[in-house]
């Protein structure tokens, strides 16, 4: 049995194929188009999804697409009758595509890609529920989703239970925590729906000084984490912006442009916003724990990729086990769509054994062989030289320990916003000098923004104050006291970016500014080769922790093709290339010809 799930026409566009129960492939569209959260029909995500088990559209027995179009119209067309005539202007640029494309996705469906099969919609948070709950380790679970918008919904909670997931109760469009969330992204100067990672990454430097206002004038928040936003302040509903003139006011100035110096002020804002997002989210939680009775939560979403927040719901409970969809945007939903049919659609059986989930450390795009490597360098006349696999681990490991910076290309691409170890740039986060360098010289991107660790996992309670799995780096955690360097008085009396090259514990490059870091732990089951190389930088050099970084410059998405990652590795000062077996030097490589223009190639997030 061969189920297609797709999600399409927002963001972060993606296919995902599940072959009797079990995730066979999924990857976003973006990685093949080169265009960052590419949000057209995944023709080539499903190309690779069916090419990668021999497939053709005719075996494909259920599409599965992963939201209800006309609904989703309903609430646009609504929510703009209710506001006329003001937001005409923003009507009368969505409706082209509405017509054109988005109401007849099963047309489209059909027509692209020759199938003359069953088609399935899902409701957007089925999918996200069916993609935090079914691949998740437990047979029974509460599970909360949190994103912007969906059909109607923006919120949800509910119970799994073996093959079935049931919706309990839902907040509905305009109030969103998710768009809470953006508002203050396009507030504080970054991209709408790339750029809120940024705005969690900016908030330690900051103080919550607009926290109380927020929760005053922008939003009424309840003791169980329900909430109605003041739409006087927001412009979402009806206009090309997220926010208005009223909010201007109320915060002060307009908006930050873009790419302009950032204050203290977008920093205590970030921070605000942050605190509020974490306040909802802990009331929530609490409030689902005691209504669901659960000792286990899933959950999925875009603003289950805050893991500030995640952590937070980790260690203050009251859920004793946690798990979240390494794909929690809209990219997962093609996974959860696909698993709905299988499970709660066709009933079939459903068996987890609280362990292990069914996500398969979300390795799961496309893969190159030796041979197709091999063939690639020398059709290109690349040098390289070619290490066996037991030298592998041992030669990177050194590398690292002498302060270069390597591109790591192995194995299946990951599925979800994070590198994993499949395509990262990693470093040795012993340096004090790495995390400028790799954001300046080799990013290319905003120098406040932190980088993540790498860890083994037998090791992560020797770095870290955590004590479960994080294979996802969807969870941060505090560093563990015992390596943590105490800032000198001087020091405590920097404000914002006078922060940054502070010192603050033996893993100076993946230590945010408030002793925090964004955690990933290492499985050797489910990727070997970087247990094995981190693993020996440990044996041999004393530290078992890498900064993992994801492989590409700002504005790119992740690299997938061989192509992609020696481009993206001759643009930048990264100084090793591993790829497969074979290694690069940058000292050995020629200049890319005719390559100066390559960063406006990119849009920046």
């Amino acid at each position: 049995m061969n189920i297609l799930g797709i999600s399409a026409f927002y963001h972060d566009s993606a296919a995902c194929l599940v072959q009797d129960g079990k995730i066979i492939s999924a990857a976003q569209e973006e990685r093949f188009t080169r265009k960052k959260h590419d949000f057209s029909f995944p023709i080539n995500s499903i190309e690779f999804c069916l090419s990668n088990s021999g497939l053709s559209p005719s075996d494909i027995d259920f599409v599965a697409f992963y939201d209800k179009p006309f609904l989703k119209f309903e609430r646009i067309l609504e929510t703009y009758l209710s506001y006329a005539p003001f937001g005409l202007n923003s009507f009368i640029k969505a409706a082209p595509l509405w017509i054109k494309q988005k109401l007849w996705t099963k047309e489209l469906i059909k027509d692209d890609l020759g199938y003359n099969g069953k088609i399935l919609f899902t409701e957007h948070h089925e999918s996200h529920a069916s993609a935090a709950f079914f691949p998740s380790p437990f047979q029974e679970a509460a599970f909360i989703t949190m994103d912007g918008v969906g059909e109607w919904a923006t919120t949800s909670f509910g119970i799994g239970k073996d093959n079935n997931i049931n919706i309990l109760s839902e907040i509905h469009f305009p109030h969103s925590l998710g768009l809470l969330y953006s508002a203050f992204t396009y507030y504080t100067g970054f991209k709408v729906n790339s750029g809120e990672y940024k705005v969690m990454g900016l908030a330690p430097y900051g103080e919550p000084k607009y926290k109380d206002l927020i929760l005053t004038e922008l939003m009424d928040l309840k003791e169980d984490g329900s909430f109605r936003m003041n739409m006087e302040y927001f412009d979402y509903c009806v206009g090309l912006t997220m926010t208005n003139r009223k909010f201007d006011k109320l915060f002060g100035s307009p908006p930050r442009k873009s790419e302009t110096a950032l204050t203290q002020r977008e920093m205590d804002l970030a921070s605000s916003v942050q605190e509020v997002t974490e306040e909802v989210m802990m009331r929530m939680t609490r409030h689902v724990h005691k209504v669901t009775g659960q000792k286990n939560l899933c959950l999925a979403g875009g603003v289950a990729l805050n893991c500030v927040g995640n952590g937070r719901i980790l260690r203050e409970g009251p859920f004793e086990n946690i798990w979240i969809q390494p794909a929690a945007g809209d990219a997962g939903n093609a996974l959860g769509t696909a698993l709905f049919v299988w499970y709660q659609y066709l009933e079939n059986s459903r068996k987890a054994d609280g362990k292990k989930d069914f996500q398969q450390g979300s390795y799961l795009g496309p893969e190159f062989d030796k041979e197709s490597l091999a063939n690639y360098l020398k059709r290109e006349n690349i040098p390289y030289t070619e290490l066996k696999d037991e030298e592998l681990p041992e030669k990177i490991a050194d590398l690292i320990a002498s302060e270069n910076v390597v591109g790591w290309f192995e194995g299946r691409m990951e599925f979800g916003p994070r590198a994993l170890g499949a395509r990262s740039i990693i470093g040795d986060a012993r340096s004090s000098k790495m995390q400028e360098i790799m954001n300046l010289k080799i990013k290319f991107r905003e120098s406040f923004r932190p980088f993540a660790p790498s860890v083994i996992k037998e090791k992560v309670s020797d770095y870290f104050e955590l004590d479960s799995e994080s294979p996802y780096m969807l969870l941060v955690a505090p560093v563990k006291k015992d390596i943590r360097r105490e800032m000198t008085d001087n020091e405590q009396k920097l404000f914002g970016m006078e922060k940054l090259h502070v010192v603050r514990s033996s893993l100076p490059a993946i230590t945010h500014v408030d002793y925090s870091a964004r955690v990933q732990t290492v499985d050797k089951d489910t990727n070997p080769l970087y247990h094995k190389m981190i693993s020996k930088l440990g044996e041999k050099h004393g530290c078992y922790a890498i900064i993992n970084t994801s492989f590409n410059v700002r504005g790119e998405p992740i690299v997938c093709s061989p192509e992609d990652a020696y481009r993206c590795f001759m643009r930048t000062n990264m100084d090793y290339l591993i790829m497969g077996n074979f290694l690069l030097a940058k000292n050995d490589q020629k200049p890319l010809d005719k390559d100066t223009e390559w960063q406006k190639e990119f849009e920046l997030d």
